[in-house]
């Protein structure tokens, strides 16, 4: 994907400061830069058109390194919130901001079931619950018209069958460009059943 000048400067900063961190703390696993590119960053980007058009507030819950909410940051100047328990994370999230330029970005060092935002436009997590555990918390922080997007790897339509169980919800499938194997569901219009 092209990326504006800014935006690619942006990430490099990440991932320089991502392979500083990584070395004391495991925030993406043993790698290196140029395969965290396609893993992670690429991962994250292809979630931009997904978002709701405008400047309204999004929540990237379980933040963990800041993907895809650090990316999504750098590549929209949208108000992100990252939610994040980890206090080794958070820092790491603060020095990410900080060394990014995002003016925008928050990190909030809680657990996600605590966290009070404001209405969001968006809600994203990857890697961090099974979508019938994320369905809730998304209900609760999502605006009137908001959507979710989750990323999901092979298990995704089992969890999709198990949080239908639960939920009324539209769902749109999106196929990954990064993994043949993983879904991007893109939610809106949830209620409990």
């Amino acid at each position: 994907m092209k990326l504006p000048a800014e935006v690619s400067s942006r990430i490099e900063a990440y991932l320089a400061l991502l392979a500083r961190w990584n070395a004391r703390i495991n925030l993406v696993g043993p790698s290196s830069p140029d395969s965290w590119r396609l893993r992670h960053i690429e991962d994250c980007l292809q979630l931009l058109p997904l978002l709701p058009p405008g400047e309204g507030p999004i929540a990237d819950l379980g933040s963990g390194a800041g993907l895809p909410g650090l990316i999504l940051a750098a590549a929209t100047d949208r108000e992100v919130h990252l939610v994040e328990s980890d206090q080794k994370k958070c820092a790491f999230l603060r020095e990410a901001i900080r060394t990014m330029g995002l003016s925008r970005a928050r990190v909030h060092p809680i657990r996600v079931e605590q966290v009070r935002l404001p209405p969001l436009e968006a809600v994203t997590a990857r890697a961090l619950a099974p979508l019938a555990r994320l369905l809730p918390h998304a209900h609760r922080l999502l605006a009137p018209g908001g959507v979710a997007i989750f990323p999901k790897g092979r298990q995704a339509e089992a969890e999709l069958t198990e949080a239908a169980r639960h939920w009324h919800m539209t769902v749109e499938r999106f196929g990954s460009r990064t993994d043949p194997e993983a879904t991007i569901f893109r939610i809106r219009d949830l209620r409990p059943a």
